[in-house]
């Protein structure tokens, strides 16, 4: 399984809004992420669901991630 078919399948989650948000940062955002950027969001992929939420709602400080969380709620936002 190829780099970004695996990381689709960890953008799966338990809820349709997370699924789509996700998706929609690795769709554009992920291709034209630097390296750092890149592991970041493997990192957050692997968070729970709950406190992956929390931290895209802004519920849950996550230090070092601030720019990353950004980038991905501003998909949402601009329903790309």
């Amino acid at each position: 399984m190829d780099e970004l078919a695996r990381l689709k399948w960890q953008c799966r989650r338990g809820t349709k809004e997370l699924d789509k948000l996700l998706n929609r940062y690795l769709e554009t955002g992920y291709l034209t992420a630097d390296q750092e950027e890149r592991a970041l969001f493997v990192e957050l992929l692997e968070m729970e669901d709950d406190m992956l939420m929390g931290a895209l709602v802004g519920d849950l400080e996550m230090n070092g991630m601030e720019v990353l969380l950004g980038k991905v709620r501003a998909f949402a936002v601009v329903g790309v």
